[in-house]
């Protein structure tokens, strides 16, 4: 891989992607969308490498960074974060090109920023923090999508050493994730990810730990979780690498919110055992009100499932009779599931969507054929 190159690159600008998985990938096809630029690869994995040259989403790939950087427009580390630690230490100590933007796609930045601005600092290098809040249920880089990003918000940490100019520069680099950019201070950030993402990982996680304990005595129990628990689970299923960087790297937002959520379920084991009946209603409403006042058709920091459930007749044929329907339509699912089919009984089909124009073109055929269909919010 070290010395495959496309035609004249030299005529193009040069974009330099170090780590490609789901995420890398991604940015560098929706840079590719919008300009056009000689893209490097950087990964230790070699056949990741070859996947991303034969996926067309870089020109050329290398294991090892010194080379590439150092002629880079924009670098971009898509590591976990751990790992961009050590990518800012490497890049430092390198001769780079005068006004070369670098930015990482991590979901911490108090801890990044500290580091490069540590590291940057007076240097012909901008670093400002990123965080594309956008996900996929598959992973590596033969999952990358150009669209990945489309609508989902994409936080801009700029640090006190990036002016208007440099945050300008980088968001045209990254229009053609067409995402919603917000600039926002790195500790905010960092409270705001702990609250909406880092939190609710850590308790499904503790959720899944708890079932498996208990499956061990009541083997049964993996069956009955295959609905709706998996569902409500689905995260922490992610990445354990990462999210070990996370939790280290956001510790001090973190411990606090922990502190407070045992402190919520102190007052509810209370509540229970008092028999207080009215306040634990209470503690239902008000949750209830406010998640139904949550918007339903944007994306946040969670990556979104975009789903479709369909009320199917127990008769032989009918799911490939609702896959051809949209086959017919040319709209694709990416997974497929029968929730409920008995004898007598209507089954239900969910159907999962790469995004949400997919799920409506679906909804809006499958109408036309008279099946009846729902989205659950």
């Amino acid at each position: 891989m070290e010395n495959e190159t496309s035609a004249h690159p030299h005529e193009y600008p040069k974009a330099v992607v170090i780590g490609l998985g789901l995420i890398g990938g991604s940015v560098a096809l929706a840079i590719r969308a919008r300009h056009q630029v000689h893209i490097t690869g950087i990964d230790v994995h070699e056949a990741s490498l070859r996947m991303a040259k034969a996926l067309e989403i870089i020109d050329e790939g290398h294991t090892t960074i010194e080379e590439s950087v150092q002629n880079a427009d924009i670098i971009i580390i898509a590591t976990p974060v751990s790992k961009t630690f050590e990518m800012l230490e490497a890049i430092a100590r390198l001769p780079l090109r005068e006004g070369v933007i670098i930015t990482d796609v991590g979901s911490t930045k108090g801890t990044v920023m500290a580091e490069s601005e540590r590291l940057f600092h007076k240097k012909e290098a901008t670093f400002i923090g990123g965080h594309p809040m956008a996900g996929s249920h598959k992973s590596g880089v033969q999952g990358s999508r150009g669209d990945l990003f489309e609508n989902a918000f994409y936080c801009l940490t700029p640090g006190e050493e990036a002016g208007v100019s440099e945050v300008e520069r980088l968001k045209r680099w990254l229009n053609g994730t067409n995402a919603r950019f917000i600039e926002l201070d790195p500790n905010l950030h960092d409270l705001f990810a702990g609250s909406v993402s880092h939190l609710p990982h850590i308790v499904a996680a503790s959720l899944v730990h708890q079932l498996a304990e208990l499956q061990q005595h009541h083997p049964v129990l993996g069956d009955l979780a295959a609905g709706g628990f998996k569902d409500i689970t689905r995260i922490a299923s992610a990445n354990p690498v990462m999210w070990r960087d996370i939790l280290m790297h956001n510790k001090h937002v973190l411990l606090p919110m922990m502190e407070r959520w045992q402190s919520d379920m102190q007052t509810i084991q209370d509540l229970i055992e008092e028999g207080n009946d009215e306040r634990l209603q209470q503690f239902f409403s008000v949750a209830k009100n406010h998640r139904d006042g949550l918007p339903s058709k944007k994306k946040g920091a969670i990556p979104s499932f975009y789903d479709l459930f369909v009320d199917v007749a127990d008769h032989p044929g009918v799911i490939s009779e609702v896959t051809g329907i949209l086959a017919d339509k040319e709209i694709s699912i990416t997974n497929i599931r029968i929730m409920e089919a008995r004898e007598d009984i209507m089954g239900v089909l969910r159907l999962s969507f790469r995004k949400e124009a997919d799920r409506q073109k679906g909804m809006d055929c499958l109408e036309a054929e008279q099946f009846s269909v729902y989205i659950s919010e």
